[in-house]
């Protein structure tokens, strides 16, 4: 095969590869931390503040948020919590495709009765979630979460925890990690995209 030839059949080849590429669907520009592929995040089953048991598969068709807290927490949880609301206020009608999981870590404090009265304050469709200390455990090393109990010098106690939170797209995959503080429309746009 002759050099000019052989030159001719790579740059043609080149160019049916180029076409090819431009056809492909836009890969997602997240503003959140990507782990889409992650082996991790992948079930959970705890039971509602309505007394419902739960599994991720309950909510596939919408976009999940997994946000693991407590209900005495004063500052990382609520504000959160007022994010995610600030997302759904924003989104409209879409938000009907956007839930909320709030995962206690301290299922000693947090009854189905308290976190009916904590999570859905924020905004109706919230739901709160919690199981025994071994399902609690369970879940949160699935979802690589740290959380401890912290006595404090008043004979009580907090809770140490991770503050991040876990999005999942609507066929149950781990997309996105938030940390915490990225603000409302950095979420927003993310959820967005997912939603699409």
């Amino acid at each position: 095969m002759s050099g000019l030839r052989r030159r001719f059949l790579v740059l043609a080849a080149a160019a049916v590869l180029a076409a090819g590429c431009s056809d492909a669907p836009e890969t997602p520009r997240f503003r959140l931390t990507d782990v889409t592929g992650a082996s991790f995040g992948k079930e959970l089953a705890l039971t509602d503040h309505n007394g419902q048991r739960r599994t991720l598969a309950d909510f596939r068709g919408k976009v999940v948020a997994v946000f693991f807290g407590f209900t005495h927490c004063p500052d990382v949880c609520p504000t959160t919590l007022v994010e995610m609301a600030a997302v759904m206020k924003e989104l409209g009608a879409d938000a009907e495709r956007l839930q909320l999981l709030f995962v206690t870590v301290d299922p000693e404090r947090d009854t189905a009765e308290v976190l009916q009265r904590y999570v859905p304050a924020f905004h109706p469709s919230f739901l709160g979630l919690t199981g025994s200390a071994d399902d609690i455990a369970r879940t949160a090393k699935e979802f690589k979460i740290f959380f401890q109990k912290q006595k404090l010098p008043s004979g009580g106690y907090t809770m140490d925890h991770s503050a991040g939170t876990y999005i999942l797209d609507g066929v149950g995959r781990l997309r996105l990690f938030a940390q915490y503080g990225v603000g409302a429309p950095t979420l927003l746009h993310d959820i967005r995209l997912l939603l699409k």
